[in-house]
């Protein structure tokens, strides 16, 4: 690999009295508990970490303060107490903002839902409730979860922390920028062909998309159904392995929850991975990959030998057809899915219009942006008649390769390891002009969704002062061998501990 790895690993180890492991949840827990901070001081300075860089950040679409402080002095309270508390308890958390919150705004990024009042919870916010978490409010998001650099928002563009020209990354890039900004300690995500990981490489994050079932839709607004995962972003792998713990289980109203066991995934870490084995695919490594980026892959792969592992380069080819296989089968399942919104029932709607047909028109022609319009026409045409053989059934057959392809290596192999990103954080406004290009930012996180596989990006370095991610992708269920891998990675490194000018890691 990179002649610098063993370089880089002899100084992670010089230096290791540096690294700071500490996860920042059982920090803050710790400090609640023996009362050396209080959960108002640490909501406090979440608030006033968003007053101070949401003028150049724009993470948040609505902020909840007032109800934050009042949970926050609650919560304290219980601690003065000696109650035992969860873990999540006091951790302000950012919610993206197609994950519906009991009496608050669900707007999804788009003027269609601008002024929607979510009616109930979302499963995933139920138990951060009973988990006693505090909710600082709803992020920026590409519209309808549609976009890689989250500047398909109807509202407003949301800047990258590292440098304000560069984008955050999409859909979720409001949930990453948050937490990159030290505005949430935690934030989640949904992911759909890479909208929790691409973000998270983009803002030095860890970003986790679970196996597909692992945690209940119920409450997210569906972009593609059997793509759609919900997840975290945090700065270390443990903390996700934290959140993920509070996040999973069966869901009586989702069908598509799994009723596996919840393993204590916090608990499975600091085990080595001697004798773990890494699949490289080498079409996850070609000319298209950024040189820079593959370097600093190449580095972490080499930290990941020197802990123990092996690694072999193998050809996984379907790969090549991922790209092509997403963007007939997700637009398809979107045309299905925003049929809804339609002006007839909790949307925006066009008055004085002629008829029923020119109201829907005119509101769904007004109200979606261009890159959801553009979805609908694509998911609409490889449905309609004629065309579905040709091409939906036939990404639906691409699709099966794929899996067929990530089958054969976990036989052999323990994870897949790759790039997360293409290339390194784009300027804004880049790609706006050029579908085509800003689809390939998904290049290497998508196959994950086509399988329904858990898979994690990690910071793996950085290129001119912008982070680089590194990916991982599991067997299904399989979250605590990422988690593991992961955890040794960041115990002899310390990526995940910088952060944007003005930002202070422990808040």
């Amino acid at each position: 690999m990179h002649p610098t790895g063993n370089l880089v690993v002899l100084v992670c180890r010089l230096f290791w009295g540096m690294v700071n492991m500490t996860s920042l949840i059982k920090k803050y827990h710790n400090e609640f508990k023996n009362q050396t901070r209080t959960v108002v001081d640490l909501t406090t300075a979440v608030f006033s970490q968003i007053e101070a860089k949401e003028p150049s950040v724009h993470a948040y679409i609505s902020t909840f303060k007032e109800d934050a402080l009042e949970k926050a002095a609650q919560i304290d309270a219980k601690f003065v107490k000696g109650e035992d508390l969860p873990l999540l308890a006091g951790i302000p958390i950012a919610i993206k903002d197609n994950m519906h919150i009991k009496n608050k705004r669900s707007t999804c990024g788009s003027k269609m839902l601008e002024n929607f009042v979510a009616p109930f919870n979302a499963t995933v916010v139920n138990h951060l409730e009973k988990q006693q978490a505090i909710f600082t409010g709803k992020v920026n998001m590409d519209e309808f979860a549609m976009g890689s650099s989250t500047e398909n928002s109807a509202f407003f563009t949301t800047n990258n922390p590292w440098h304000p020209d560069y984008v955050p990354g999409g859909s979720s890039g409001g949930s990453a920028a948050a937490v990159a900004a030290g505005e949430a300690i935690v934030s989640l995500g949904s992911d759909t062909g890479g909208s929790i990981r691409q973000p998270a490489a983009f803002c030095g994050l860890v970003g986790l998309k679970p196996t597909y079932g692992r945690v209940s839709r119920y409450g997210l607004v569906a972009f593609a159904s059997s793509l759609d995962q919900i997840g975290p972003f945090t700065r270390t792998v443990e903390d996700a392995a934290i959140v993920l713990e509070s996040l999973c289980g069966q869901d009586k109203h989702d069908a598509t929850s799994s009723n596996q066991a919840v393993p204590a995934f916090s608990k499975q870490l600091k085990k080595d991975i001697k004798g773990l084995k890494i699949a490289v695919p080498k079409e996850l490594f070609g000319d298209v990959i950024d040189y820079k980026v593959k370097q600093r892959v190449a580095e972490a792969l080499d930290v990941l030998v020197k802990q123990g592992a092996s690694y072999e380069e193998v050809s996984m080819p379907s790969l090549n057809l991922s790209i092509a296989t997403y963007y007939v089968i997700a637009p398809a399942e979107a045309s299905s899915n925003l049929a809804r919104f339609d002006g007839v029932r909790y949307t925006k709607r066009i008055e004085n219009a002629a008829n029923l047909t020119d109201m829907f028109t005119q509101t769904r022609g007004k109200y979606f942006g261009d890159e959801v319009k553009r979805r609908i026409l694509l998911g609409t045409f490889a449905l309609s008649s004629g065309y579905y053989d040709a091409y939906y059934l036939k990404a639906q057959k691409a699709r099966t390769f794929i899996k067929q392809d990530f089958n054969k290596v976990f036989q052999k192999f323990d994870v897949v390891l790759s790039p997360t990103t293409p290339t390194m954080p784009f300027k804004k406004g880049e790609h706006t002009d050029d579908p085509v290009a800003m689809y390939l930012a998904d290049l290497a996180t998508i196959p994950a969704n086509m399988t329904g596989l858990p898979a994690m990006s990690i910071p793996c370095g950085f290129v001119d002062g912008l982070p680089v991610g590194l990916q991982l992708v599991g067997k299904a269920f399989a979250e605590s061998t990422l988690f593991n891998v992961g955890d040794c990675y960041q115990s002899v490194t310390d990526f995940h501990t910088k952060v944007p000018q003005g930002v202070s890691y422990e808040i």
